[in-house]
């Protein structure tokens, strides 16, 4: 069975991070190999930037997500 939060896509750089470890965990469980998730950003400005580096993270994430969901279903 998948974690609950392998269900909900990240919101946030904590919702991400829990993300990627609940889905690795799950996968080293059933010996299954994800690839790595993509890495945080590291030149963020803190304005609140339309386009901001965290949006292109969290859909980064969820694509990471949905080819884990798919790789341990």
């Amino acid at each position: 069975m998948l974690p609950a939060i392998a269900h909900h896509g990240a919101t946030d750089r904590a919702s991400a991070l829990a993300l990627f470890e609940a889905l690795q965990r799950c996968a080293q469980e059933r010996g299954v190999a994800l690839r790595p998730p993509p890495p945080e950003p590291t030149s963020c400005c803190g304005r609140g930037c339309n386009g901001c580096v965290w949006e292109g993270f969290l859909h980064a994430a969820e694509y990471w997500r949905l080819d884990a969901l798919e790789l341990l279903a």
